[in-house]
């Protein structure tokens, strides 16, 4: 996959102009040193995330590299200290502020048995795996002095590979539009928790030095007064100013980072308040990215959240790229391979901890075990949260430059090879899951096939369309719910699907033996309910032509996301193949053709009263 001969000399003409020492010039004047490294940090990030993208690379490791090429120890366009630590403080306050909004608590509160329990273990427990590996690789020598003589090495390594990147797996579940499938809200309400954790260690970590009971106690106090003061204004004032501004959306970042300087700003002077009102000390003061987390939070639950995150979302590309990038300048270059190889190490240690940590905690809080295993898989890589506390850590003297060196080439290692765990997760399952049996870990009973029971009709997976479905039946068919059979691999919905009066059974639909085991072959109607693009194993041609095969009598009604694969699914034995876009496209022509007949508000009116109607339904996927 190569780029084309003119892209090939733009770019050489790009790199030509980052070489060349020229002076940096504005119209009036020299351009100032901060906004000439802002610059060059941008073009370059930009440039390479370009390439990057074009190979399938993360953008992220486009930005360190391209912090290294502009830093110290690449072409030493940015070479200014205080320019450095001012864009990493910069990035650093607006991607806390950014992750805050992303918390929200009736989503934590409404998860979940699986994502809570495991929410609360995994991170401490993950925490504690890692550090126990760190010990035993410096009894084995890895690492070097890196680890030797860093006597917070074990604490802030085990920290590191605690988390997973929210930045990575969410994009990846919305490119596959799997966010809604259950390892996808799984992977999600994780991620929420362990961004819940780091709150508490950047919290603890600038007294680690010095565990006193009390400093860490004023520490929280502050976190808890910074905290009511901002929800407390966020009610009375944010949310009346913005409706103010409600009709001049262009406003609403400029308030929203107002806002966040405001929970800043208020944070660090906390002390200073308490001195001149009570002529006392109580060191109490909030730290820049903790204030404005919390700041983010505040905004996160107000009823305005939804078009704050939006309007954010616009320049959160740019702040995370500042951030990234100033990281990659701060790299030291490698003395030696024992950074290479302790980063090597932490990716593996990563890796490991998601199958020795998460998948037991998953397992035995009731996510079946193939769920289980993909969630964990598509979380095997070290977050970048990991990144900012070894970036803390260094300024507070904790671990070495080299040491934070090598958690950022171990994030890199993990990054690039997210995508491929991602894509491969259920063949990676296939592959394990023998060993996974022998262990204990037991995919859900098959429930015994009922002797001589027929089934009218049979759902092949559940997803949003057999929700719907099942809902209609149980609204104007119930005789026919209650000869209805379910096949899915998704244990923790069979109760809600069972309580409707459906039978549900687990299997596999890619495994013939299961679909005949569990009586399919005496069914009048068969449904296939799940598209390609969600179906893992089989695609619907494959499956209808093994159902086919166990049940030449049935009537099968497949799932169809394009319109080459129709002709070939009908080959295959479908009576019928629908596709949801063209049954959602007639009812949205039904509605233009009725706006163009003047009728739209007799035909709106129609809707909503048969949405009233069905405001009381109950549907297992809401």
């Amino acid at each position: 996959m190569k780029p084309e001969p003119r892209t090939s000399l733009a770019i050489a003409a790009i790199v030509t102009l980052l070489l060349l020492p020229a002076p940096a010039l504005a119209a009036g004047g020299e351009m100032p040193s901060l906004v000439h490294d802002i610059g060059i940090s941008l073009l370059t990030a930009g440039l390479l995330a370009l390439i990057f993208n074009r190979f399938g690379i993360p953008s992220i490791a486009a930005f360190l590299v391209a912090g290294v090429l502009v830093g110290p120890e690449g072409l030493e366009q940015v070479t200014d200290a205080e320019n450095i630590d001012t864009i990493a403080q910069l990035g650093f306050i607006f991607l806390l502020f950014l992750i805050g909004l992303e918390i929200d608590v009736k989503k934590i509160f409404g998860s979940g048995k699986a994502v809570t329990v495991s929410g609360f273990l995994q991170y401490p427990l993950t925490i504690a795996f890692g550090a126990l590996a760190v010990k035993l690789m410096i009894l084995l020598g890895i690492g070097g002095e890196l680890l030797a003589g860093s006597p917070y090495a074990p604490l802030y390594l085990g920290v590191v590979v605690a988390g997973s990147s929210t930045l990575l797996v969410v994009k990846l579940f919305q490119e596959h539009f799997e966010l809604d499938t259950e390892p996808g809200r799984l992977a999600l309400g994780m991620l929420i928790f362990q961004d819940i954790w780091v709150i508490v260690v950047i919290l603890v970590q600038p007294n680690l030095q010095n565990p006193e009971l009390m400093p860490i106690l004023m520490s929280f106090g502050g976190i808890v007064l910074l905290s009511v003061f901002s929800i407390m204004l966020a009610q009375m004032v944010f949310e009346v100013c913005f409706e103010w501004i409600a009709k001049t959306p262009e406003l609403t970042l400029t308030a929203a980072l107002a806002w966040c300087f405001t929970v800043v700003f208020f944070g660090q002077s906390i002390d200073v308040i308490f001195e001149l009102t009570l002529d006392f000390n109580p060191h109490m003061n909030v730290g820049s990215g903790m204030a404005a987390l919390i700041a983010g939070a505040c905004i996160a639950n107000l009823p305005s959240s939804t078009e704050v995150i939006t309007k954010v979302s616009i320049v959160k590309d740019f702040f995370i790229t500042l951030f990234f990038v100033a990281l990659g300048i701060s790299i030291p270059m490698p003395d030696g391979w024992d950074v290479i190889v302790l980063a090597v190490a932490l990716a593996l240690v990563a890796i490991l901890a998601r199958q020795f940590v998460f998948f037991p905690l998953f397992y035995f809080t009731g996510v079946d075990q193939r769920n289980a295993m993909v969630s964990s898989i598509r979380l095997a890589q070290i977050s970048e949260f990991g990144l900012v506390i070894a970036f803390l850590g260094t300024h507070f003297g904790h671990i070495s430059p080299e040491l934070s060196s090598a958690v950022i080439f171990a994030f890199v290692i993990t990054a690039l090879a997210t995508p491929f765990l991602y894509g491969r997760a259920y063949e990676i399952h296939g592959y394990v899951q023998p060993l996974m049996e022998k262990l204990g870990f037991r995919a859900p009973p098959e429930l015994a096939h009922d002797q001589g029971k027929h089934f009218k009709l049979a759902m092949l997976g559940f997803h949003r369309h057999a929700s719907s479905l099942l809902a209609n039946l149980a609204e104007e068919n119930e005789a026919l719910l209650h000869e209805t059979l379910v096949v899915d691999f998704n244990v923790a919905i069979h109760p809600k699907i069972a309580a409707m009066g459906a039978t549900v059974k687990y299997g596999d639909l890619s495994n013939s033996e299961t679909l005949h085991h569990i009586g399919l072959g005496h069914a009048e109607v068969i449904v296939c309910t799940i598209p390609d693009d969600l179906l893992r194993g089989i695609d619907n041609r494959g499956l209808v032509k093994m159902v086919r095969e166990m049940n030449p009598n049935a009537v099968i009604i497949a799932n169809g996301i394009s319109f080459a694969e129709i002709e070939s699914v009908y080959d295959a034995g479908a009576d019928y193949v629908y596709m949801a876009r063209l049954e959602s496209a007639r009812a949205l022509g039904e509605a233009v053709h009725e706006a163009l007949a003047n009728r739209i508000e007799v035909y709106r009116e129609q809707g909503i009263e048969r949405d009233r109607l069905r405001q009381g339904r109950k549907e297992v996927l809401n």
